[in-house]
């Protein structure tokens, strides 16, 4: 506990402590699927399979694991679904050009920003500080659950239709747009890296293969004709084929029919090392198991 909680030097003070128990104190029997630490006297079950126990967290109410899992190799694909990220509307369209079908995802995203969005700006009014921390974690879980419901749908969706996985590279994308004021909150509020990360860790466990896009003019494309349209909000209109249709939907059948400019992410992490994740680390063959979250 001393070496976890020292290092950082600009912690005052630690609200939740987790006691630390390393791998030489576990002990795993894969057959009756158990696991036990002799020096706290406690065994508890496990159902995810998993090669190596690394380490477990503890608290007043959770068991944290981290294991290592075996990495699948990637699934051959002859076609990708495309997925668009949005900020407005729903927070992802999956779009299938090899069906035709799309899935649109994540509905009540922006209903949720804006109502938190509200309570704090009251909260901060009264100088209500310990409430609105409450308010600012209870959201950021809200949205942790919906973009784990979000990535698990999309990964679910490319297994059955044996497809891969296309995605925008919005890497700086706060840095480079200059959206207006009344934008502005939607997007710095956007949990999209978060989504991403949790498509690739949950991809890689499938074999499941991601590869992203130039994200310029997918929204401004026509997805039948390849020529420049205009777009409107939500809408979009061909001014060669007149061919009309939502934006998100048209983007994502651009996305998914574009050549991807980047390496999968099985290839990028022997490149650039390990995928990181916010919440849930993938860290090569590693995986912390939160719960309700596989």
């Amino acid at each position: 506990m001393l070496k976890k909680y020292s290092g950082n030097k600009k912690l005052k003070r630690v609200g939740s402590v987790k006691l630390t128990v390393p791998s030489q104190s576990i002990q795993v029997n894969h057959d009756a699927k158990t696991i036990k630490i002799p020096c706290l006297k406690l065994t508890f079950q496990y159902h995810v399979p998993f090669e190596k126990a690394n380490q477990v967290e503890i608290d007043e109410q959770y068991i944290y694991l981290s294991v290592s899992v075996p990495e699948k190799d990637c699934i051959h694909v002859t076609n990708y679904i495309g997925v668009d990220r949005n900020t407005t509307g729903h927070i992802a369209v999956v779009a299938n050009p090899t069906t035709g079908k799309v899935l649109k995802l994540g509905k009540k995203g922006l209903h949720i920003h804006n109502k938190y969005k509200h309570i704090r700006k009251d909260l901060q009014k009264k100088r209500q500080f310990k409430k609105l921390k409450q308010i600012k974690d209870r959201e950021s879980r809200i949205v942790r659950d919906l973009n784990h419901k979000i990535s698990s749908k999309i990964v679910k969706t490319a297994i059955a239709n044996n497809s891969g996985i296309k995605l925008e590279d919005l890497t700086g994308i706060r840095k480079t747009s200059k959206p207006s004021k009344s934008f502005r909150y939607s997007l710095n509020s956007w949990s999209f890296y978060q989504l991403q990360m949790f498509i690739e860790y949950k991809a890689k466990l499938h074999g499941v293969d991601v590869v992203y896009i130039n994200p310029a003019y997918t929204s401004q494309t026509c997805s039948r004709c390849g020529c420049i349209g205009n777009r409107e909000g939500k809408s979009f209109e061909c001014l060669t084929c007149r061919h009309v249709e939502n934006a998100d939907i048209n983007a994502a059948f651009n996305i998914a029919k574009s050549p991807y400019i980047s390496q999968s992410t099985k290839e990028r992490d022997l490149v650039e090392g390990s995928t990181d994740t916010p919440i849930i680390a993938l860290v090569g063959t590693q995986l912390t198991i939160e719960p309700h979250q596989l």
